[in-house]
C-alpha cells in the first residue's frame, strides 16, 4: 500500500494543497488531481496520513462517474494520470489520481440531505426549518425525511467552514436558472445513488456536489463524488432513529479528538494514536467494498 501524505510533482506547475487534494496544470485546459492520505476533522488537517484513504476516494469517486454519468457530464478525460508524470512520479499518481476537465467552479456547493443529522439536525431543533425549508414537526435525530431537500452553502476559504445559505440567496449569487439546475440535477443524482447504495446495505444520510463551468457555460460534475468524506455513510443494519448513527467515515478521528478537553479544534491538530488510524482505515476499506462489490485496487 503506497501511502501518501503529500504529493510532490515536479514535472507539472502546482495549482495548490486542498485540505486532501494536490492538483497540478495540465497544459491550459486539464488539470492532474492527486488525492492524498491527509485527513481534515473540524477543518484542521491531521498530521498523520490515513493509508490508502485517498485511494478509496479516487476509486470510489471513478465508480460514481460512471454509475450516474447519463444524469450529467463530468470532469472526467480519460487520460491515464500516469502519462502525464515523469516516470520517477508515477507511483505518487497510480490508483489515487485523475486527469480532469479545467473548469470553472460554481462557488456554492449542492448539498442534498435525505436524512436529518448535522447541522441539519441542530438547525431544525432551533427554528423547524433547515436553510429556510420548513420540515414537519416531532422528526427524531436521524430520521428519514419525507424527500431529500437541497440545502445549499457557500463555499469557504480553506480552513474556513461553509456557509448555509438559503436558495433565494444561491440565486442572487448564481442565477435562478443555473440554481435550478443545480438542484434538479443534485437531487437526482443523490435519489439514485441511495437506491443504489441501499441495494448494497448502505443509507447515505446526506452528501454534497460540487460543479463547475466548462468555457460553453455547460454544467459539470467534478471534484468527488459520493464518497465517505463527501458524504454520511450509514451501515443499514445498525441504523436507528434518536441517536446518530455509526458511519463509515472519520468518526473514529472525530470521536477521539471530542475526548481532548485541552485541543480547541484549531491547527495544529494533536496527535492520532496508531489505534484511531487503523479504525479508520478499516471503515474506509470497508465502504468502498461494500459500495462496489470489490477490494481496493492497490
Amino acid at each position: 500500500m503506497n501511502s501518501l501524505y503529500q504529493s510532490s510533482i515536479k514535472s507539472l506547475p502546482l495549482l495548490g494543497h486542498g485540505k486532501v487534494r494536490d492538483n497540478y496544470a495540465v497544459g491550459d485546459d486539464k488539470i492532474l488531481i492527486v488525492t492524498s492520505d491527509r485527513l481534515s476533522a473540524f477543518d484542521v488537517v491531521m498530521n498523520e496520513p490515513i493509508p490508502g484513504k485517498g485511494m478509496v476516494l479516487n476509486q470510489m469517486t471513478d465508480f460514481w462517474f460512471e454509475k450516474l454519468g447519463h444524469i450529467v457530464p463530468n470532469h472526467l478525460t480519460g487520460v491515464a494520470p500516469e502519462s502525464v508524470v515523469a516516470a520517477d512520479e508515477v507511483a505518487q499518481v497510480k490508483g489515487r489520481a485523475v486527469v480532469a476537465k479545467r473548469l470553472k467552479p460554481i462557488m456554492v456547493e449542492a448539498v442534498v440531505r435525505g436524512y436529518i443529522i448535522g447541522s441539519g439536525w441542530k438547525d431544525y431543533q432551533a427554528t423547524g426549518a433547515i436553510c429556510g425549508i420548513t420540515l414537519p414537526e416531532g422528526l427524531q435525530q436521524a430520521e428519514k425525511l419525507p424527500q431529500p431537500i437541497f440545502t445549499p452553502a457557500a463555499k469557504a476559504d480553506l480552513g474556513e467552514h461553509d456557509e448555509n445559505i438559503s436558495f433565494a440567496e444561491m440565486e442572487s449569487r448564481i442565477g435562478a436558472e443555473l440554481a435550478a439546475k443545480m438542484r434538479e440535477v443534485a437531487i437526482k443524482l443523490y435519489t439514485e445513488a441511495s437506491e443504489y447504495a441501499a441495494s448494497r446495505g448502505i443509507i447515505i444520510a446526506d452528501t454534497k456536489f460540487e460543479f463547475g463551468l466548462d468555457e460553453n457555460g455547460v454544467m459539470h460534475l467534478m471534484d468527488e463524488v459520493l464518497t465517505a468524506d463527501s458524504s454520511r455513510f450509514w451501515p443499514a443494519d445498525s441504523y436507528a432513529t434518536g441517536i446518530s448513527p455509526p458511519s463509515f467515515d472519520k468518526q473514529f478521528v472525530r470521536d477521539y479528538l471530542e475526548t481532548l478537553t485541552d485541543w480547541g479544534k484549531t491547527a495544529p491538530a494533536p496527535p492520532l494514536p496508531a489505534e484511531v488510524i487503523e479504525k479508520t482505515q478499516a471503515k474506509y476499506f470497508e465502504a468502498i467494498e461494500r459500495l462496489t462489490g470489490e477490494k481496493l485496487k492497490a
